[in-house]
């Protein structure tokens, strides 16, 4: 028996149309969620393929990283919606193994390289290894080859006639959700300081006593922490790279009379953690984050100025903070004018707390109140109040109308296109039922 016959064999099989319908919940399922969470935060996606270009060598393409980006989001997510309704039967499988055949031996780089650490599959709503991606992406690989053998075993839930308004609808749901999160912020927020985190504790001490401080020094490339009484001697090789409080480590977790707090690190011109100093003394402060400093245009100093001046009025403190050169610093307070102090940050700690460049994220003592994308904003007319600002952006509440709309239309579609099966049905059903009373008629007159 050749394989062709085998399958066609066993088409017919209940078994088989339920391994049918497990498969394609699964496979199209993994696809919905990768490009679900990658639409949601379109920044960390962007940046993600920036750091595999610049892996690769191909970093002058890094221009195209949003556009591709956006194209990873939307066609994975309608690859996925499509194979779990069960439309393009035929299509929608062949897509998706072309696309795997491009992503398994991409991962399996990674996974032999660890040139990314993280593949960014799920953006950052789930962290596999490099090598767990690859074992997944093999058995993604597996299911798509049984869907193509059997996915015509089993009926879609749509007829073909409208197959393409699925389409049309899953890209608007999808260009709707990466407009918020590239204009505005993701409107579900699966990094570590989500609207409600303390950045840093409010009861830390807050001296510049040496015995305070853990040092970090470097050699041959590994960095470690000395206490003020462990301080290595330079003459052995050792380098000074920066310290930090020591009741306040450096970007990790705070944990404080049973909470957790995610902190920060903010460092100064010289790269002293100077974390505390800068935000501890303030109840109200706004923050200005650049991550690309070079590329933020000068037509936004005037609106970082007069929100600069609105901050001074309703008594916030304003800081600057960003992963640039202190040249590129400089060039930037020359031309912009801007009053506020600059500080340095990890770059890839500062793209976590907020997205955009610049971003704004609003602070009251120490606990993030709302983050926007500057061109979000509202033009800044004094007096205004720093608490309400950004605070019209409801990630849930918007997240929830689109899906519920989404949703809807593809429950109107399906009943629109289905409607004339429960008219054959009911039309089916009262014939039987003359039929019957026929008989029955004729049986009591004999």
């Amino acid at each position: 028996m050749t394989i062709k016959a085998f399958i066609n064999g066993v088409k017919g099989e209940k078994w088989c149309q339920i391994l049918t319908l497990l498969m394609r919940l699964t496979v199209g399922g993994v696809f919905v969620f990768s490009g679900f969470t990658k639409a949601v935060d379109p920044w960390g996606t962007c940046y993600k393929i920036t750091d595999y270009l610049n892996a690769m060598g191909a970093a002058q393409w890094a221009d195209t990283s949003l556009f591709i980006a956006g194209l990873l989001a939307a066609l994975e997510f309608i690859l996925g919606i499509l194979i779990v309704v069960g439309a393009y039967r035929r299509s929608a499988p062949l897509l998706a193994l072309l696309m795997m055949l491009i992503m398994t031996p991409l991962t399996l780089w990674l996974a032999v390289t660890d040139a990314v650490p993280d593949c960014g599959c799920f953006g950052d709503a789930l962290h596999l290894s490099n090598w767990a991606t690859f074992g997944k992406n093999v058995l993604l690989l597996l299911g798509i080859i049984y869907l193509l053998c059997f996915n015509k075993s089993l009926r879609g839930i749509y007829g073909p006639a409208v197959q393409w308004v699925i389409i049309a609808l899953s890209l608007a749901f999808v260009l709707a959700v990466s407009y918020y999160g590239y204009f505005k912020q993701p409107l579900i927020d699966y990094r570590p300081y989500p609207i409600g985190t303390q950045l840093i504790s409010q009861t830390a001490d807050s001296g510049n006593d040496e015995e305070e401080f853990i040092f970090v020094y470097s050699k041959d490339g590994r960095e470690q922490e000395f206490t003020i009484d462990e301080l290595p001697d330079e003459e052995e090789g050792w380098e000074y790279v920066t310290r930090y409080h020591a009741n306040r480590p450096r970007g990790k977790v705070i944990v404080q009379d049973g909470s957790q707090h995610n902190s920060i690190a903010i460092f100064d011109e010289e790269g002293n953690d100077v974390t505390l100093e800068v935000l501890g003394d303030s109840r109200r402060t706004v923050l200005l984050l650049f991550p690309d400093l070079p590329q933020v245009g000068v037509v936004n100093s005037y609106a970082l100025n007069e929100l600069t001046d609105a901050a001074l009025v309703g008594e916030a403190n304003v800081v600057g903070l960003t992963p640039a050169t202190p040249q590129e610093v400089e060039q930037w307070k020359d031309v912009s004018m801007a009053s506020y102090p600059i500080y340095y940050m990890d770059d890839s700690e500062l793209k976590m707390v907020a997205r955009g460049n610049p971003a704004v994220v609003y602070l009251e003592d120490g606990v993030i109140k709302w983050k926007r994308t500057l061109s979000s904003l509202d033009d800044v007319e004094q007096p205004v109040e720093l608490s309400e600002l950004g605070k019209d952006l409801d990630g849930d509440k918007v997240m929830g109308n689109l899906m519920f709309v989404y949703l809807a239309a593809l429950l109107a579609l399906l009943i629109i296109n289905r409607s004339h099966l429960m008219v054959r049905y009911l039309l089916i059903k009262r014939s039987n039922k003359q039929k019957k009373q026929t008989a029955t008629d004729i049986e009591e007159k004999q």
